[in-house]
């Protein structure tokens, strides 16, 4: 049985509860060169933009990749309406202006709401994670400082664990005991992000990392600020890896409750962001003066690996 930290179950009642909130129903009535076109500038969004998940997404059958591009779309066009802003400021109006269009240019050719409302409809995706998306992604302009790591985990849930759980939708599921699978592999999928865009969050005005564990490192703000890497910050870092990689593991199990053309693109998006951590110890923990990535050759040597485990049973995984 899945062993939850205290942590995580307020985040795993919030996963089913935006389950039992209504599926669209919206009905698109553009055309179908219309549609086509706005999946196809999707899918470039998702090449500009993240060379990992366009890769995962390659994986899946066609319909699929359509519908997660356009779901990454989405998000990524939702993050740029709060990226407009700066914290503090109330940015109501533009996400209110951004809702609408979702809500209204279903009928006309608007790409990212267009090909996002086909989507919803297609794959039934609970209007609740959809809000908890937008709720997640806009609590970016109140609060900029976590004082704990239940607290930041709250964020991770809903900036990206909602997002997996949409993808289940899409990639489609056997069991609702995913669904806490996919709450893990969401905060582990964002603190990876965190941990590797320190420095860039930092010139936002935004820190994404627990005080209250910064301070028993015995760093501050203004180590942050600095940008200095000494052993203070090193030992910090690798707590915080430890941490992002139990969770990837603990998540792990879960791909196998995917429906089974599926699994592999979701074990490589796991699988090779994961990799990101890596890269972060391999440049002595400094995210301050360069951003981590994988190459494209070194995404490539791991998929193998990764298309095997992704066909083990949940009950292997688990050690059983």
């Amino acid at each position: 049985m899945l062993q939850t930290s205290a942590w995580e179950r307020p985040l795993v009642a919030r996963a089913y509860e935006g389950l039992r909130t209504p599926v669209s129903d919206t009905c698109v009535t553009a055309d179908i060169a219309a549609c086509r076109q706005a999946y196809a500038y999707c899918g470039y969004v998702v090449r500009a933009n993240s060379r990992t998940f366009h890769l995962a997404a390659r994986l899946l059958p066609s319909d699929k990749r359509l519908a997660v591009q356009a779901l990454y779309a989405f998000c990524r066009a939702t993050d740029d309406v709060v990226d407009q802003m700066r914290p503090g400021e109330d940015g109501t109006h533009l996400l209110d202006q951004w809702q609408k269009r979702l809500a209204t240019s279903v009928h006309a050719y608007d790409p990212v709401p267009l090909a996002w409302a086909d989507t919803q409809t297609r794959y039934r995706i609970p209007h609740g994670y959809v809000r908890q998306l937008i709720d997640g992604i806009a609590r970016d302009l109140s609060q900029t400082r976590y004082q704990t790591f239940a607290e930041l985990a709250d964020y991770c849930y809903g900036v990206a664990s909602t997002v997996g759980l949409m993808v289940m939708h899409i990639v489609e599921f056997q069991d609702e005991a995913a669904l806490p699978y996919a709450v893990k592999l969401g905060v582990a999928l964002q603190l990876t992000n965190i941990l590797r865009d320190v420095g860039i969050d930092w010139q936002t005005g935004r820190l994404y990392l627990p005080l209250d564990e910064l301070a028993d490192f015995g760093l501050t703000e203004a180590d942050i600020a600095s940008g200095h890497v000494d052993d203070r910050w090193r030992a910090f870092m690798r707590f915080q890896i430890a941490r992002a990689r139990t969770l990837y593991a603990e998540a792990q199990p879960g791909i196998a409750l995917l429906a089974p053309e599926g699994r592999f693109a979701i074990a490589a998006a796991a699988g090779l962001y994961s990799a990101i951590l890596d890269c972060i110890e391999a440049q002595d923990y400094d995210v301050f003066s360069r951003r981590a990535h994988t190459s494209l050759w070194g995404k490539a040597r791991r998929l193998p690996s990764i298309w095997w485990q992704s066909r083990m049973p949940a009950k292997q995984l688990h050690g059983a």
